[in-house]
């Protein structure tokens, strides 16, 4: 059984072209990673506004957002509500946990001059991009932000009697 394949010699000019495009393409990716290229970066916009803000949860399951500066009372969202904002909070609260740091620092709601609102974590200094997760969770955050919700007319907070770790 004879081979003619092994008798063919291969074609110079496209292997001299495909070593040439991948070391184009590498000197391209080099090039990218020492000028600090990243393509998912979105460019800076200034905060137009923003809140610092603390989340209580109570004895009874309810959690309570409050201003962080004079501690009055923004929302109160009662126990089996809220599930974004409880989400949110328990993937925040294990960041926190594993890097040591203290669940009585605050969150900042900002809203950026592009019209994006942005929770940031002022612990770890996370940024969470709110407006990716669709209008109803967006506006979740943006209450806090804008006053709070009807229900929760501004009081303020008790004392730290009545609450409980961080269950959210």
């Amino acid at each position: 059984m004879s081979d003619s394949f092994l008798d063919t010699p291969l074609p110079r000019k496209p292997l001299i072209a495909i070593a040439a495009l991948v070391g184009f393409s590498l000197l391209l990716v080099i090039g990218a990673k020492l000028s600090g290229y990243n393509p998912s970066q979105v460019a800076p916009s200034p905060v137009v506004e923003s809140r610092d803000i603390r989340f209580i949860d109570a004895a009874d399951g309810t959690l309570i957002v409050a201003d962080a500066g004079d501690r009055r009372q923004i929302a109160v969202l009662p126990s089996g509500n809220a599930g974004f904002v409880r989400g949110v909070l328990r993937a925040v609260a294990r960041d926190r946990h594993s890097r040591h740091i203290s669940m009585d620092t605050p969150f900042q709601v900002a809203r950026l001059a592009d019209g994006r609102l942005i929770l940031r974590d002022l612990g770890s200094q996370r940024v969470l991009e709110l407006n990716s997760f669709g209008p109803t969770n967006l506006g979740a955050f943006a209450a806090f932000l804008d006053g709070g919700t009807p229900a929760a007319a501004p009081a303020a907070l008790p004392n730290q009697a009545g609450q409980t770790g961080t269950t959210f």
